[in-house]
């Protein structure tokens, strides 16, 4: 959309006539009068903090959930904006996102702030703009807040590598980067994008094969990979597949054979199959272990 750097058609706004247009941009004046904070240290990038957020500041590569509207001047209406969408989806800096006045300014930004930002031409769409919507020398006006961010840097780097080169990275590296991968997976699976929720996981999984050097270890790299396979067992699920809901279930029961998260997925698995007496073997383990859960005896009601 426009955040990325093409400008979108929004509905019509109500333009002056041209020889009305102040020398000065009005919008340049409006961040001038109030005082925003110069950014890029020329004026082109100025900032207005409108609600405050907290943690740490955007870090650069990472991958953003915003919510956007961008205008021009003497238009009522946006030219560009995502705010329709119910859940942005995320948008990495330098590849999603390549408007120069919006990645310096995401870097100044922590979750949840809603912040505005005026961009001059050089910040924005440039001396020739963006025809037919933009015009030449467009200074324009965004709105900004910031749902979310993943920092995914190190993790989209270690993708890049060859399988050789992966397999010279210390394991605790290969731990965060499972662990990056995972929490991208959490996010998609929380917007119910269980297809590219389960594409996350999936990667993930793929770098918890190596062989450990240790006993610590060992607990290391299944601690995560059961978190993972747990994931993926629940996304199959979702997705309606529960032959691979089943599989990563069992393999999730391999680790740690009294994890009842596990048998609990391999029961509801078993069930959309209409397996019915292996449902019940594995959803009666998994009362043994939580005979309180409430979950899991619903599932067994359900069965009866």
């Amino acid at each position: 959309g426009g955040a990325a750097g093409e400008a979108r058609r929004g509905p019509a706004g109500r333009a002056r006539p041209a020889g009305q247009a102040p020398a000065v941009s009005p919008f340049q004046s409006l961040a001038r009068a109030r005082g925003l904070r110069d950014l890029s240290g020329d004026g082109g990038v100025r900032k207005e903090e409108l609600r405050p957020g907290a943690g740490q500041a955007v870090p650069p590569a990472a991958s953003v959930a915003v919510k956007y509207s961008g205008y021009l001047e003497h238009w009522d209406e946006p030219f560009c904006t995502n705010c329709y969408s119910r859940s942005p989806r995320l948008m990495k800096l330098g590849k999603d996102i390549t408007l120069g006045g919006l990645e310096i300014g995401l870097l100044t930004m922590k979750k949840g702030e809603v912040a505005r930002f005026v961009f001059t031409p050089d910040y924005a769409y440039g001396r020739q703009g963006c025809p037919p919507l933009i015009p030449p020398n467009a200074t324009v006006l965004f709105e900004v807040e910031v749902l979310d961010f993943l920092d995914s840097d190190e993790s989209d780097t270690f993708f890049e590598l060859t399988a050789e080169q992966q397999d010279t990275f210390p394991l605790q590296k290969v731990l965060k980067v499972a662990d990056t991968e995972r929490e991208f997976g959490n996010y998609l699976y929380r917007k119910r994008h269980f297809e590219g929720a389960k594409d996350r996981y999936k990667r993930a999984f793929s770098i918890l094969g190596r062989s450990p050097s240790s006993e610590e270890e060992q607990c290391q790299i299944d601690a995560s990979k059961l978190l993972v396979l747990l994931n993926l067992s629940l996304t199959y699920l979702k997705l309606e597949r529960p032959a691979q809901a089943l599989v990563y279930g069992e393999k999730a029961l391999e680790i740690d054979q009294r994890n009842a998260k596990a048998l609990f997925r391999c029961g509801q698995a078993c069930l959309c199959m209409t397996e019915y007496e292996k449902a019940r073997d594995f959803l009666v383990r998994a009362q043994h272990i939580q005979p309180f859960n409430h979950d899991i005896n619903n599932e067994l009601k359900k069965l009866a």
